[in-house]
């Protein structure tokens, strides 16, 4: 079943997602080569912890980090480590913070100094899948229109569609229905409702969609060892429109 957030619980929404928003330009401003992917989960960790929430993936089902750090081909939740990031790496930085009662969600895909041509392309679609998914998006349409947008958007860019992971609802729990899948048949799923909150994400990948989980039980990655990029917002459903949260 789909929540609808009262204005009060969205007020209270606004603030973890800011808190996401902002620790995400904290990093995209220091992130660099020749770090870790562990020193990027620490400051994570102390940015979130810093605005007075708690980083709601550490602990999560036994997750160790409070971020995830993935890169190249490296789809969704690489668990940070001694890692070091090199010249030319894409990473994704996807993370929660919980405050009030309520989670916020965001990731963003960042360029490592001079990246090849294809994974710029790459990350630049991405992005771009995340607001050809939003377009028109408001009360009354169909869930699966979102993925039908990302979905025509990324092939006909020439890259494909991760389809082994989805956004999903968030509130007081940081996964919550519905599944919001980046690939869809327009006209068809719920309607969605005003004050539905949730995150849309597109993965998106240079060669195949298929994807393997390493041994940790966490890390995902692409079958064929090419990149891939991962973009998300926090978004609520209005009469007439969104509001992202997490921009």
């Amino acid at each position: 079943m789909i929540g609808v957030k009262s204005e009060e619980e969205i007020a209270r929404m606004r603030e973890s997602c800011a808190i996401v928003r902002d620790c995400l330009a904290f990093v995209r401003e220091r992130i660099a080569a020749g770090m870790t992917t562990g020193e990027v989960d620490e400051l994570v960790y102390r940015f979130i912890k810093a605005s007075g929430a708690e980083p709601s993936c550490l602990g999560y089902y036994g997750y160790p980090a409070s971020a995830c750090v993935s890169v190249n081909e490296v789809v969704v939740h690489g668990i940070p480590d001694g890692r070091v990031l090199e010249e030319g790496d894409i990473v994704s930085v996807d993370l929660c913070a919980y405050k009030n009662g309520f989670h916020g969600d965001g990731a963003r895909t960042f360029r490592i100094g001079k990246v090849s041509p294809e994974k710029d392309k790459l990350v630049r679609v991405t992005e771009e899948c995340f607001f050809k998914g939003i377009e028109g998006l408001k009360a009354g349409t169909p869930l699966y229109d979102i993925g039908y947008r990302v979905q025509k958007h990324a092939e006909e860019n020439g890259f494909s569609v991760i389809r082994a992971y989805t956004g999903h609802g968030i509130g007081r729990e940081m996964h919550e229905d519905p599944s919001v899948p980046n690939v869809g048949r327009k006209g068809t799923g719920v309607r969605l409702e005003a004050g539905n909150v949730i995150c849309i994400e597109p993965m998106i990948a240079c060669g195949t969609f298929r994807v393997k989980v390493l041994p940790d039980g966490w890390t995902a990655v692409t079958l064929d060892g090419r990149p891939a990029a991962h973009y998300e917002n926090t978004v609520v459903i209005r009469e007439d429109g969104v509001e992202i949260l997490t921009l």
